[in-house]
């Protein structure tokens, strides 16, 4: 409770200059209701009736229950808001939606960390920055939409750098032969168990035979090494029928990042 919702001096010289007792607690709860959550309650009275007898405690109000009167001018309420904001120096989220979104756009382009590490991320870079907290479904849709793009354009640029004979020879080995039950791609990625001279011979082989494909010569220097490697592992545990089934320019760079 002390860590969360204390108040200092300044806070309860802030706090004494209220006109009432409702106004007194309810304006040093909106205070450490922001503190704690990094976002003004719509309603300052949802607070946990434990934290509202501590607050109270503290600017010297005998009965909490005097609270249920701070509701019944909305002015108020804003009024004290605003003041607070100005007070521990927060700011709107409009004023810094612009620089998240380019913070975001940034992370995701060089992680690809997913929705849920991406929305994290984003509320503790706002809590850092004393950004006032939208409500949890709008961060998320736009948290989403900027790693969307991000991943759009990653996928665009390696697009771009693969040939038309390079996507040629990576759907070959997609492609199932007549009387057949694997693809080549399917056999290479079961590897060659065998330790014998044979086995040796064989894992060679596949190496080489990988190798005659040319994805080397491929310029993926326009993504970051880590986006590259993180594509060649998720390939790797996903069904190929399913790779088939995907995006064509997606599907052709996953196969390459693969094979890379």
């Amino acid at each position: 409770m002390e860590r969360f919702f204390f108040l200092d001096d300044a806070d309860r010289e802030l706090v004494v200059t209220r006109r009432g007792a409702h106004n007194r607690l309810g304006f040093a709860s909106q205070l450490v209701t922001v503190r704690f959550l990094g976002a003004f309650l719509s309603d300052p009275l949802d607070v946990p009736l434990v934290v509202l007898d501590y607050v109270a405690a503290q600017v010297g109000v005998g009965d909490p229950s005097c609270v249920k009167r701070y509701t019944e001018r909305e002015k108020t309420r804003l009024e004290h808001q605003w003041e607070i904001a100005q007070v521990d120096g927060f700011v709107s989220f409009a004023s810094a939606q612009e620089s998240l979104v380019q913070w975001l756009d940034r992370r995701s382009w060089t992680t690809g960390d997913g929705p849920k590490a991406l929305f994290f991320a984003a509320v503790a870079w706002l809590r850092e920055r004393k950004v006032l907290l939208p409500a949890v479904t709008p961060l998320m849709r736009l948290v989403a939409e900027v790693r969307q793009a991000a991943e759009t354009r990653l996928f665009d640029q390696l697009a771009g750098a693969v040939s038309a004979e390079q996507a040629r020879l990576l759907e070959s080995v997609l492609q199932v032969p007549e009387g057949q039950r694997r693809s080549q791609l399917d056999l290479w990625r079961r590897g060659e168990r065998s330790t014998t001279g044979r086995g040796m011979v064989a894992a060679l082989t596949r190496v080489s035979s990988i190798a005659g494909l040319g994805m080397r010569r491929v310029d993926v220097a326009v993504v970051p090494t880590r986006r590259v490697i993180e594509l060649a592992r998720r390939r790797r545990h996903r069904s190929w029928p399913g790779i088939r089934t995907g995006a064509g320019w997606r599907r052709c760079w996953r196969r390459c990042g693969g094979l890379r």
